[in-house]
C-alpha cells in the first residue's frame, strides 16, 4: 500500500507584508500531483491544517477543496488532524459531509470516528476514542491508525478528569497507544500513528523548534514525547508540527516530521520541503521516500556590502521572498530604499548594519531628552534598534496617525 504524508500547510499564512496564498494554492495542487504520480492509496495531513483557529475564508476554502480532490471522492481516503494552530471544533464541524467523500477530520485526541462504509469500497471497520481501522478502497489489508491531535492543558484535564495533566500527559499519552495497538495492531494489517506533538529520540536529543511554533505545549517542553514510547506495533509515525524534515527515528519503524509545503519564517530560509511517500505491508518495514516540493517563493537571508552590491543580489534572486541585511557607511536613504524595491518585489525586510557615524546612534547608553517632541523620541528609539538607520517618512506618519488615533 502506498501512503503520502504531508503536515503544516499553515493556509492563511502572511510573512509581514506578504500574503502567501497564491504559493499555496501551487504547492498542494503539486502535492495533488504527487499523490497521482505516485499512485497513493491513503493520505495522511498531521495538524496545523490552518494558520489560525479563525483562518480566512479563501484559505477555508482551498483546505475543502485540496481534501476533496486528494480523496477521489472515497477512493483514496484522506485523514487529517488537528493541530496546536487549528480549532479542533472548526476542524470537526464538516466532518459528517466530509465523510461522504472519503474524509476524516479528527479534532481532539479524544476524537472517535464513526464507523461507515462508502460505495467505493472505503469503509471504518472498527473505532475507539483515538484510534480507526479502515479498509481501503483495491486492498484487503486493513490499515490501523491511533490518531492523536495536538493536546494541551484543557483538553487533557477533561480527558483525565484531573488538574494535574502536566505531569501525566507523557504517561497518558504512551499508555493509551499501548493499548490500542496491544489490542488492535497484530501483523494482519498495516499500522500506524499520525500525531501533532514535539517528539524528540529516546536519547534525549532536542531539535529546536520553529520560533512560531513556541511553545508546543508547554513552556521548557516538559510533556515532549519520546521515540522510544511508540508502541513496537507501530510500523511508521507521521508527525506534525516541526517544519523541516526530520527522521525522529530512522531504520526499520521510522518517525518522521514531513516538513511543511512552504517556507513560513526566515528560521526556515534555505529549507527544501518534502512529502513523504511509504511503502507499508503487514508484518514487515516500511519503506520511505522523501519528495522535494517546488512550488512557492523560497526564502533568502542576503547580505550585501552596499546598495549596489545589494541591487546585483537581488536580482540574482528573483523568485524569493529576501531578508536583506546591507551593510553601509552611512544611513540608508529613501532613494536607495527605492532603487532596491524597484528591482526586486519580494524584499521582506532591510536591516541595516551602519558601520559610518559611529559616534550616532547610541542612545543606549545617553540620557533620554524628554522635553523631546513624541517625534524625535520615536525617531531616536528607533535609530537605537535599528544599527543607527532612522525611520521612513511613511514609518513616522504612521506613528503620527496612530498617536492622532490615541489622542482622540
Amino acid at each position: 500500500m502506498r501512503i503520502l504524508h504531508t503536515a503544516d500547510w499553515h493556509l492563511g499564512k502572511r510573512l509581514e507584508r506578504f500574503e502567501r496564498l497564491e504559493e499555496q494554492k501551487l504547492v498542494l495542487e503539486e502535492i495533488c500531483e504527487i499523490a497521482e504520480q505516485q499512485k497513493a492509496d491513503l493520505v495522511l495531513i498531521a495538524g496545523d491544517l490552518f494558520d489560525t483557529f479563525n483562518p480566512p475564508t479563501q484559505a477555508v476554502e482551498l483546505f475543502y477543496k485540496t481534501v476533496k480532490r486528494l480523496s477521489k471522492d472515497g477512493k483514496r481516503p484522506v485523514i487529517a488532524i488537528a493541530g496546536n494552530h487549528d480549532s479542533a471544533d472548526r476542524i470537526e464541524a464538516p466532518d459528517p459531509l466530509a465523510r461522504e467523500c472519503g474524509i476524516i477530520l479528527a479534532g481532539y485526541p479524544t476524537s472517535r470516528v464513526p464507523e461507515f462504509e462508502l460505495s467505493t469500497g472505503f469503509r471504518v471497520m472498527r473505532s475507539e476514542p483515538g484510534f480507526t481501522e479502515l479498509a481501503i478502497p483495491g486492498h484487503e489489508v486493513p490499515v490501523r491508525i491511533i490518531l492523536t491531535p495536538y493536546a494541551n492543558e484543557q483538553r487533557l484535564q477533561a480527558f483525565l478528569g484531573t488538574d494535574d495533566a502536566e505531569q501525566e500527559m507523557r504517561d497518558l499519552l504512551s499508555n493509551q497507544w499501548k493499548s490500542l495497538a496491544d489490542t488492535y495492531c497484530d501483523d494482519k494489517g498495516i499500522n500506524l500513528l499520525m500525531a501533532h506533538l514535539f517528539f524528540t529520540p529516546a536519547s534525549g536529543q532536542v531539535y529546536e523548534e520553529p520560533e512560531d511554533e513556541k511553545p508546543v505545549l508547554h513552556v521548557g517542553g516538559a510533556q515532549q514525547m519520546y521515540a522510544d514510547q511508540i508502541p513496537s506495533q507501530i510500523q511508521y509515525t507521521a508527525l506534525g508540527h516541526l517544519h523541516r524534515y526530520i527522521e525522529i527515528r530512522s531504520g526499520e519503524k521510522p518517525v518522521v516530521y514531513s516538513s511543511s509545503p512552504l517556507s513560513y519564517s526566515f528560521s526556515e530560509a534555505e529549507q527544501q520541503k518534502y512529502v513523504v511517500m511509504i511503502d507499508a505491508g503487514p508484518g514487515k518495514p516500511v519503506s520511505t521516500e522523501r519528495i522535494p516540493l517546488t512550488a512557492g517563493r523560497p526564502l533568502h537571508r542576503l547580505r550585501a556590502e552596499g546598495v549596489e552590491e545589494a541591487i546585483t543580489l537581488l536580482g540574482k534572486n528573483k523568485h524569493a521572498l529576501v531578508e536583506l541585511n546591507l551593510v553601509t557607511e552611512d544611513y540608508l536613504s529613501s532613494a536607495d530604499r527605492k532603487k532596491l524595491t524597484a528591482v526586486h518585489d519580494g524584499i521582506v525586510t532591510i536591516i541595516p548594519t551602519v558601520t559610518g557615524r559611529a559616534d550616532e546612534g547610541q542612545g543606549s547608553s545617553q540620557a533620554i531628552d524628554i522635553d523631546k517632541p513624541m517625534d524625535e523620541l520615536f525617531a531616536d528609539y528607533f535609530k537605537s534598534k535599528n544599527g543607527g538607520q532612522a525611520p521612513g517618512e511613511n514609518l513616522l506618519e504612521l506613528f503620527r496617525e496612530i498617536r492622532a488615533g490615541g489622542e482622540n
